[in-house]
């Protein structure tokens, strides 16, 4: 009897035991998470969504991550430009709510932001890169940023206590390197972690590295169909821009025509105009923009290997993203700022382990206001009731929220300024769109535009004065309302009636186009 009794006590020690081994850390079990950022990629650019530059697998590593997890199909931004969309990734709310309406007003640091809370509840957090908001940054253990734009290559970096400047590299590269410099020896091993990796590419003024240039330097890009669009069925935002190839696009700052160079000497041997011209510097600024782009890729192949051979790739949340879309010919264009598709669009990649389910694809609405939320939900931390986005975590887990969004609210404000894109905000549900542009010198002030997406994806027609679109205007104009009282847009922010300085701008391009070397004497 004694001995069945030792015998019991010894297997219940071992049982004891066994459970006392295999329940895990609570700070060891949150996920770490990695939130790559890049600037301006087109999700036509990223080979996962099978547009027309697939055959070119200028993305294989951004493609294996949306394979080996989530790649989302309906996922957009706020504000279409590189500052307000970083302010709302950090903050999770609007624009005119966290106060960076465009990029030239400051943005108020001491309001709450994600990583402050997730530094609160024990996450180490870092930011490597690109953030492109002025100022100390608040509640990064450590941060290493390009200071405003940054450059492409000699690029300086700059920490809370010194700048460092890197010599004869690209900053893709250094992105990447500090990034796992810190993954290396910065962060305490004990606690999960939090790292914003944003690189600069695919940015204006697009200078790749060397070896990704020659990779396509004779490549033929195929073209969007509507790259000599003459907006006839658009209004006066869409006549009036200062974004196209054809005139905007600089020769020497954009397309490197430096005298002496091969382009150079094609231009000048060709002796190109018109239409045939603007596919000359179509093809010119795809080969650098999508050089840009490929580089970046490889550089996140290398952060992803160092992640798997260091065996944090099974604990780590990877999330990528664009801080919004960008024209690549579509319109005749480049930049963004529009609601457009491909500006008002963005990339939206996830894996997680063991959550998510590999190569899905969500179709959702989905928004960047979204990401803060997701990043606290995903961490097990409250989120705090004043953000206004929605976290994604129930559509990472595969779930279909029956009270899920329906519609997305859209607004820009940067107006007068680059590109010249008039303010508009907007409302739409994935199948229709409906665009208010304001502050018109124009009847009433303003224009608005309705687009059906499944019969016109490419936006070519607005069918707002259609008569048989009379009930979907009324009820997307009472939804937009009803987003603008959600959201606590009170009030349209005052027009700026100063007389831009378009057309003198415009003549100038003009100017330029017609003799095809701009800039070089």
């Amino acid at each position: 009897m004694k001995i069945l009794k030792q015998l019991i006590t010894y297997i219940l020690l071992l049982g004891f035991v066994v459970v006392s081994c295999t329940k895990p850390n609570n700070k060891q079990a949150r996920p770490n998470i990695i939130w790559l950022f890049s600037d301006d990629h087109a999700y036509q650019a990223l080979g996962a969504y099978a547009d027309r530059f697939q055959q070119l697998n200028p993305t294989p590593n951004l493609d294996r991550l949306a394979k080996e997890g989530m790649l989302f199909e309906k996922a957009y931004v706020a504000n279409s430009i590189c500052a307000p969309s970083r302010a709302t990734l950090l903050t999770g709310k609007h624009s005119h709510i966290n106060g960076k309406v465009d990029n030239r007003v400051p943005f108020n640091h001491n309001q709450e932001q994600f990583q402050k809370i997730l530094q609160q509840h024990g996450y180490q957090t870092a930011m490597v890169g690109k953030i492109h908001l002025d100022g100390k940054l608040q509640g990064f253990n450590y941060w290493e940023v390009l200071p405003g734009q940054g450059n492409y290559w000699n690029p300086e970096f700059v920490t809370e206590k010194d700048t460092t400047h890197y010599k004869g590299r690209h900053s893709s590269e250094v992105i990447t390197e500090r990034a796992i410099n810190w993954l290396e020896n910065g962060r305490d091993t004990n606690n999960p972690f939090m790292m914003m990796v944003h690189y600069k590419a695919p940015h204006r003024k697009w200078e790749p590295m060397k070896r990704w240039q020659e990779h396509y330097k004779n490549v033929v890009f195929p073209e969007p169909e509507s790259l000599f669009d003459d907006y006839d069925h658009r209004g006066t935002a869409a006549k009036n821009q200062d974004m196209t190839i054809a005139y905007t696009m600089r020769m020497l700052e954009d397309l490197k025509v430096v005298k002496g160079s091969d382009r150079w000497n094609e231009l000048k041997t060709k002796n190109l105009t018109g239409k045939e011209l603007v596919r000359w510097k179509y093809q010119t600024y795809m080969r650098d923009y999508m050089a840009c782009v490929s580089g970046m890729d490889e550089q996140i192949g290398v952060l992803l290997k160092y992640l798997k051979e260091n065996g944090l790739d099974q604990n780590t949340v990877i999330m990528y993203a664009s801080d919004q879309g960008f024209y690549l010919g579509e319109h005749g264009w480049f930049d963004k700022r529009f609601m457009y598709e491909e500006s008002f669009r963005t990339p939206l990649i996830a894996k997680w382990p063991n959550v998510i389910t590999p190569n899905s694809c969500d179709k959702h609405l989905v928004q960047n206001i979204d990401f803060a939320e997701t990043f606290l939900d995903i961490a097990g931390v409250q989120i705090p009731q004043d953000m206004q986005g929605l976290s994604l975590l129930p559509l990472l887990k595969g779930k279909s929220p029956e009270d899920w969004r329906t519609h997305l609210y859209y607004h820009y404000y940067q107006y007068p300024g680059y590109h010249a894109v008039r303010r508009h905000e907007g409302v739409t549900d994935g199948h229709f769109k409906l665009i208010k542009f304001y502050g018109l010198d124009v009847p009433n002030d303003e224009e608005w535009e309705l687009y059906n997406l499944k019969n016109d994806p490419n936006e070519m027609r607005n069918v707002y004065s259609n008569t048989a679109y009379i009930k979907v205007v009324k009820d997307l104009k009472l939804k937009l309302k009803e987003l603008r009282m959600k959201y606590k847009v009170t009030q349209v922010p005052q027009v700026d009636r100063r007389k831009e300085t378009l057309k003198k701008r415009q003549e100038k391009n003009f100017k330029r186009a017609k003799n095809g070397l701009e800039g070089v004497k």
